[in-house]
């Protein structure tokens, strides 16, 4: 009778094959349930800037999250407290590089209630108008952005393209494109023209067909809604909690815009809407930042409907530059202008506050002053940094696939991070 392999072997053999088999089974046995630590950044596109997030895996599903900042170093706090007050707003175009106007006027306004001054209702209204174009600005490239790390190539370039038509309309205000500096403590370093007021209402006139067409491409397309409906869901307690703010705050239905809440620079005036959402998911995120566009286009057209005339800047005979042909006119007038421009605005002593509605969510500026033209200490509420601390609470239970879904839902910066 023909005899099988096994019927072959030694003893020994097959004693230490049963040995090796049961080492195995234990050693599988072990396995299950390791967890995998993978690191996503710091040089990651989807990560939107030198993020790392240090991710435990237990195969795709995400079982914990780390964010890691502070791979800038930039220490702008720092900076200011060695600096005059104005001599720090070019620094500021640098926090959300995507939206420079408004960083700009939130730092103003900050050191302006340090002043106790109050702007003209055109130096109000050109501010608005700078907020509004820089909000639109950050929410084109913002959705661009996130409808690509979904897979939607076409929508940034569309909306890529009206991000362009703005910083036009910021060369035409500032003389710059990208890092504006055009706020000054007290008021604007230029009046705007009418040739540029008329293209604002130009640039209104084509973005909104844009801004349906995105709807059109996002809103009802099945593969966008399976990527981010019900992926990264915040709960109002949560968000809150975290302090979220801005878009992603009001994307889990917390009804919280300082605009409406806080008004400032005369926003009381306008009427506009503040879009919230009902689930707190990645969708509904998208789903605000669209609407405020609309609602942004509703606000410029007001202020283009209604811009006052007079002047833009406050008048304080003892801390503003005098006129320049006053300068070179007038002994007095050009040792004033000296006193201003070396030792800065005599700012009293005391500790403000000052919060905006910025497009990523609450931009704020704590100053404590000890008199004179530099801050003695300046804190920045930078809402990128805060937005991101809820990543460990949001990203576990989600598949590796869905992380690139949740970050670009955020829509955050790492340059005001890592302030």
């Amino acid at each position: 009778m023909a005899k099988t392999v096994t019927e072959i072997e030694s003893p020994d053999t097959a004693a230490r094959a049963q040995q090796q088999m049961a080492s195995y089974e234990a050693t599988t046995e072990d396995l299950v349930g390791e967890k995998l630590t993978l690191n996503m950044g710091p040089s990651h596109p989807a990560t939107h800037g030198v993020l790392r997030l240090i991710l435990e895996l237990d195969g795709e599903i995400i079982t914990k999250a780390i964010p890691d900042v502070g791979f800038l170093h930039r220490g702008d706090e720092q900076i200011a407290e060695n600096m005059h007050y104005n001599q720090f707003v070019p620094y500021t175009d640098r926090l959300d590089y995507l939206a420079p106007l408004s960083n700009n006027v939130a730092y103003a306004c900050a050191v302006e209630k340090l002043m106790g001054w109050v702007l003209p209702e055109r130096g109000q209204a050109l501010r608005v108008l700078c907020c509004e174009l820089g909000r639109i600005s950050a929410h084109m490239l913002g959705v661009g952005c996130f409808a690509m790390d979904v897979g939607a190539m076409t929508v940034f370039l569309y909306t890529f393209q009206q991000r362009e038509h703005v910083y036009n309309l910021a060369e035409q205000i500032s003389g710059a494109r990208f890092t504006t500096s055009y706020t000054r403590v007290g008021g604007q370093t230029r009046d705007i023209s009418e040739k540029t007021l008329k293209e604002v209402g130009e640039f209104l006139d084509q973005l909104e067909p844009v801004i349906e067409e995105v709807d059109a491409l996002l809103t009802r397309n099945k593969i966008f809604i399976d990527r981010t409906e019900g992926v990264g869901t915040v709960t109002k307690e949560d968000a809150i909690s975290f302090g979220l703010t801005g878009p992603n705050l009001r994307g889990c239905g917390v009804d919280h815009d300082l605009r409406k809440a806080n008004p400032y620079l005369g926003y009381e005036k306008y009427d506009f809407d503040v879009p919230i959402g009902s689930k707190g998911d990645s969708f509904d995120r998208y789903l605000v930042r669209m609407e405020e566009m609309r609602q942004s286009v509703k606000i410029l057209r007001q202020v283009l409907a209604n811009m006052p005339q007079g002047e833009i800047n406050v008048v304080d005979p003892k801390n503003r530059l005098p006129r320049k042909e006053r300068v070179m006119m007038n002994m007095e007038e050009l040792i004033h202008h000296f006193i201003v421009a070396t030792q800065g605005i005599d700012a009293p002593e005391g500790e403000v506050y000052f919060g905006a509605e910025n497009p990523k969510g609450e931009l704020g500026f704590y100053i404590n002053s000890k008199g004179g033209g530099v801050p003695h200490r300046l804190k920045i509420r930078s809402p990128s940094f805060v937005n991101l601390s809820i990543l460990p609470k949001m990203l576990p239970g989600h598949m590796m696939s869905d992380v690139v879904a949740i970050l670009g839902s955020l829509d955050f910066v790492m340059g005001e991070c890592d302030r």
